[in-house]
């Protein structure tokens, strides 16, 4: 039986979005559907199961599926025996303390006695614990921003992304717990062939992610400015130099980093750079 690696992925919602997008930009292609609760991977060694985002830590950790892309928030809420292999860096948001917007925050003092309304209470209970805070952990399930607005909690504890859920239900932010983000886990005994396919993913993945927000760059440059453009312009170890037809020139090739993009076109031109052509770079392999 040929050896695979199983990947639980969140069922649907940006989470799901962004896992997709990086396993296609990673070469792995994968079914997806309103019904399809597995999916086998036509050109790698992966089938991927298709969870509630709460449940993946708990399949992890119970090697019904190997490796698993999940929130941080859900992995240490949990706190299942799993193995954080690496960060994804979307999927970013923050799980934070607020209160009406209508009342004055004193400091976390304020939450002694109160009740918190929360999806999230192992979080939060170690966090009150830190400060010898005693309030009363009141568990919901969706909808946690409404408890105070109803009268069913004083404060609540939950996810901010970009904080206008709080705005809109006329609330404020007041302590920020813990940040996070998408993270690959895997369950901690993985075999030794399993292990290799995991190596084998991460590779694909980090050479997606060193290609983001950097371009290719080939220009055209009088010989006698060579060392000037280098100094402006240093590759990988170092630009590529491929003599041209015309003699006493020559062809530049390197990568720049996008956010410094217009300003190094400046310093090119002023250097005598011609025929400046930038592209894409889908990804880098070292």
């Amino acid at each position: 039986m040929e050896n695979k690696i199983k990947i639980a992925i969140q069922t649907k919602g940006r989470l799901n979005e962004d896992s997709m997008n990086l396993l296609n930009e990673a070469g792995i292609g994968l079914r997806m559907g309103k019904r399809v609760l597995v999916s086998t991977a036509k050109n790698f060694p992966m089938d991927a199961l298709f969870l509630r985002d709460d449940d993946i830590p708990q399949a992890v950790a119970d090697g019904v599926s190997d490796i698993g892309i999940v929130g941080e928030n859900e992995m240490e809420e949990k706190g299942k025996e799993v193995v954080v292999i690496k960060r994804l860096g979307f999927s970013k948001c923050r799980l934070s303390l607020a209160i009406p917007k209508s009342i004055e925050y004193p400091g976390i003092e304020f939450f002694n006695g109160k009740k918190i309304a929360t999806s999230y209470p192992l979080i939060l209970k170690k966090y009150l614990d830190e400060h010898n805070i005693s309030a009363d952990i009141h568990v919901i399930t969706g909808s946690v921003e409404i408890a105070p607005g109803i009268g069913l909690a004083d404060a609540i504890f939950d996810i901010v992304s970009s904080g206008s859920t709080l705005v809109s239900n006329r609330l404020k932010e007041v302590e920020v717990v813990m940040q996070s983000e998408a993270v690959l886990i895997a369950n901690p005994n993985l075999s030794p062939e399993k292990k290799a396919i995991l190596d084998e993913l991460i590779f694909r993945i980090e050479s997606v992610e060193r290609a983001k927000g950097k371009k290719y760059i080939l220009l055209n440059i009088p010989n006698g400015k060579i060392q000037e453009v280098i100094d402006i312009l240093p590759g990988m170890k170092a630009p590529t130099l491929v003599p041209l037809a015309k003699e006493g020139w020559s062809s530049m090739h390197s990568v720049i980093e996008e956010n410094h993009f217009w300003e190094i076109i400046g310093k090119l031109k002023k250097a005598g750079a011609e025929g400046i052509l930038v592209v894409p770079i889908e990804k880098m392999i070292f």
